[in-house]
């Protein structure tokens, strides 16, 4: 339900409130309810992005052309989702039922066809260049919402493209370089601190420094033990080792009936890993889901390996976030670096395909239920103007409450913009 608020910030509901007080509230007693609604901290903003590694063909999924040629429309076809005149494929029938929790953007589009440079334009909202490495979404979020002390602020499950870049290692991300297997604790212990270095691997350091005589244990020697170990790195294990980050990680201690929803494959679980991370405090997870790039034998990769755990995995994490009260504060954008070849080659594939793609956002105060842009009647290009991944980073910044216009400086001196060019999506928000 909609709130309401007067010139001074008075909700309606308040001010309907204070009209009781001539039958039985006295003021006393309602300036002590509106100071314990104020002294509740608002939940912070925080954010889920899904990345699907190799490029899904958006032909197939979520923007289908079913009078389209055959060697164009593909074998799959389209179904009803709960949301009226929003049809999506028929192997997606868990989204389907809750179209109403995201948007889909059509439409999407940018040239560069190859998968790394791909993967960082959309994991950044920056064109890549050659001098500069743009951070990702995930560090900027992790340096303008700074979270508990005891959490990590940016957790990949099980990695990710997305780097810290000029800003600096204190912000890259954690990986978890491995993802969860339902009814089995997840471990963190290989979590990775810092170069590859491993929380068993830096506990291993610690109890050789215990080992060493006090003699021989000096500063140089500790400094040679725990080479390449910074302070963050250090911060980073102690955020891990924390009880409340050891629960968070413990997909067992979820509840059966809001496990059950996520499946038993492994991007189901990492969705579930997700969404235990960003309710316990966690800002920022991304989960990657790879294996897209379908040049051969698209459709029976889609078909029976790919779509149906996504389905299943995704339609879960909206639903949870929803049921846990966590969706209106919680970002969650959904894309790949690009889509594929609406025309379908001779080994039954899809190739590469920046010029027009797909990309789900919701929660964060984004609009759920709506499809915006639109793509021509063969899924070629965009019909009009398209949405630029500026665009997009520009709406998921606008959803945490973050300026994409705001200056870093690079560790040069360099004044760099968040976002270069762009701005957010008026229509994807209420």
């Amino acid at each position: 339900m909609p709130t309401f608020h007067n010139c001074d910030n008075v909700t309606r509901r308040d001010f309907i409130k204070a009209g009781a007080l001539g039958s039985g509230l006295t003021l006393a007693a309602y300036l002590r309810m509106t100071h314990a609604q104020e002294a509740r901290p608002a939940r912070p903003r925080s954010a889920i992005f899904v990345f699907l590694g190799g490029g899904p063909t958006h032909i197939d999924t979520f923007d289908m052309k079913p009078d389209a040629p055959a060697d164009i429309r593909g074998e799959f076809r389209p179904i009803a989702t709960n949301v009226p005149g929003i049809q999506i494929c028929e192997h997606l029938p868990n989204l389907a039922r809750c179209a109403d929790k995201y948007t889909i953007l059509r439409g999407v589009s940018h040239t560069l066809a190859g998968h790394e440079l791909g993967t960082l334009y959309m994991n950044a909202g920056s064109r890549p260049i050659p001098s500069l490495l743009y951070p990702g979404y995930g560090a900027v979020v992790s340096r303008e919402l700074p979270g508990a002390r005891d959490l990590p602020h940016f957790v990949a499950i099980p990695n990710t493209p997305q780097r810290a870049g000029y800003l600096g290692v204190r912000y890259a991300p954690l990986q978890t370089n491995a993802t969860p297997v339902a009814g089995m604790p997840f471990n963190v212990r290989g979590i990775s601190l810092a170069d590859g270095l491993t929380v068993e691997q830096f506990e291993r350091r610690h109890r050789l420094l215990s080992e060493v005589d006090d003699t021989f244990r000096g500063v140089e020697t500790s400094s040679r033990l725990v080479d390449g170990l910074d302070q963050f790195a250090q911060q980073a294990y102690a955020m891990i080792s924390s009880p409340r980050a050891r629960q968070a990680f413990d997909i067992t201690r979820e509840r059966p009936e809001v496990a059950r929803p996520f499946g038993v494959h492994r991007f189901g679980q990492s969705c579930l890993l997700a969404v235990r991370l960003i309710e316990a405090g966690v800002r920022f997870a991304t989960v990657t889901f790879g294996g897209w790039d379908s040049h051969a034998g698209n459709f029976r990769a889609a078909r029976e390996t790919l779509l149906p755990p996504f389905d299943q995995g995704l339609a879960a994490l909206f639903n949870t976030l929803a049921a846990k009260g966590l969706l209106e504060t919680t970002s969650v954008c959904v894309t790949g670096e690009f889509g594929r070849t609406p025309r379908i080659n001779a080994r039954a594939g899809r190739d590469h395909w920046p010029r027009n793609f797909s990309v789900l956002m919701g929660g964060g105060g984004m609009r759920g239920g709506q499809v915006l842009g639109a793509s021509d009647a063969q899924a070629m290009g965009p019909a009009g103007a398209p949405f630029t991944p500026e665009q997009v980073a520009a709406s998921f910044y606008h959803s945490l409450g973050i300026d994409c216009r705001r200056e870093y400086h690079t560790p040069s001196g360099r004044p760099v913009m968040i976002v270069r060019e762009g701005t957010h999506i008026p229509g994807l928000f209420a």
